[in-house]
């Protein structure tokens, strides 16, 4: 009985022992960083810069896999498997910390099965509408909506849709109320919102900049609290009177939960190094995004401040959970 309690006291101590060799030794072997939406996207892009450079730094692979499907759930379920495993990360949007106010159930708990690491990226959002409409301001447009609430149409690219909830999130915060008009995809919403079907939307500031150019669309606000250094012209809808309002597209690291310290600090100081680079800088700048800032535990405070924020205004605008 004493040799097996002995032969069990060895074997824990050595585990114990490999555990922080492993995390000191980080990366070990190859990494891969799952991408839970199609190649191409914006996600995928960012996430892709990034695992590039991070290979050049650690002299590992680091390989981006795409697993997409359910607004993400499916990769994200991936992730929650690889407990302590710091080999494999994720990027993902900001449908991470809005899934958990929309759907019934997951597979996870969005707050404990994941350890969030850095704000990889981050996109302005513009408060826009068509050139016909006669707003000319964020003040104008409350002002109609009060005058004839319900009258006004904000179009999306569906519901529970970053664009959607920005909308909704408007209302609460203006005071005014308008109605949601969904679409499947960004193609239908965006051309009626140039012919005029859907004369209000909210949308990302770089895809819409050459229809601002063309005079088709009028921009009233971006949804920054700081005026936006690629269009300094277009206040803020919190200088415009929405006091607070910040909506932002934002991309996030996470990994496993009980993702060993060492392994935790070694990943944050190198992604912030990656992130601070110039090269990461010009190549988000052509994206039309801005390289995160916020790093552990700032990026876990905002994670947790985001989804009590969605939840707020789903719950408010009363969307139903699927």
């Amino acid at each position: 009985m004493i040799h097996l309690i002995g032969i069990v006291a060895a074997c824990l101590v050595l585990g114990g022992f490999g555990a922080a060799s492993y995390a000191q030794s980080y990366p070990a072997a190859g990494v891969k960083i799952i991408v839970p939406f199609p190649p191409g996207a914006t996600t995928d892009i960012v996430a892709r810069e990034v695992a590039n450079q991070l290979g050049l730094r650690w002299r590992v692979p680091v390989i981006v896999e795409n697993k997409a499907g359910a607004s993400g759930i499916i990769g994200s379920e991936q992730i929650t498997r690889a407990v302590g495993d710091p080999h494999l990360l994720m990027v993902t949007a900001t449908h991470h910390v809005i899934n958990p106010s929309l759907y019934k159930k997951l597979p996870y708990d969005t707050r404990r099965d994941f350890t969030p690491l850095a704000l990889i990226a981050s996109a302005p959002n513009v408060l826009i509408v068509n050139s016909a409409f006669p707003a000319q301001s964020v003040a104008e447009l409350i002002k109609l909506a009060k005058d004839k609430p319900g009258t006004i149409g904000f179009g999306s690219t569906g519901v529970g849709g970053a664009n959607h909830l920005a909308g909704e999130l408007f209302q609460v915060m203006a005071g005014a109320k308008l109605f949601h008009i969904p679409y499947k995809g960004s193609a239908p919403a965006m051309n009626d919102l140039l012919a005029g079907h859907a004369p209000v939307m909210f949308a990302g500031l770089a895809s819409v900049i050459p229809h601002l150019l063309s005079g088709r669309l009028r921009a009233l606000g971006v949804t920054t609290l700081r005026r936006v250094p690629t269009a300094p012209d277009i206040p803020t809808l919190d200088e415009a009177g929405v006091k607070g309002f910040e909506v932002l597209s934002w991309f996030g690291l996470y990994g496993p939960p009980q993702l060993p310290a060492a392994a935790l600090a070694k990943i944050t100081a190198d992604v912030g190094a990656v992130l601070g680079s110039a090269h990461i800088k010009t190549s988000f700048n052509r994206q039309g995004v801005d390289p995160g800032t916020l790093s552990q535990p700032e990026f876990a405070r905002y994670v947790d401040s985001e989804l009590e924020k969605w939840s707020r205004v789903i719950e408010h605008a009363k969307i139903p959970k699927q």
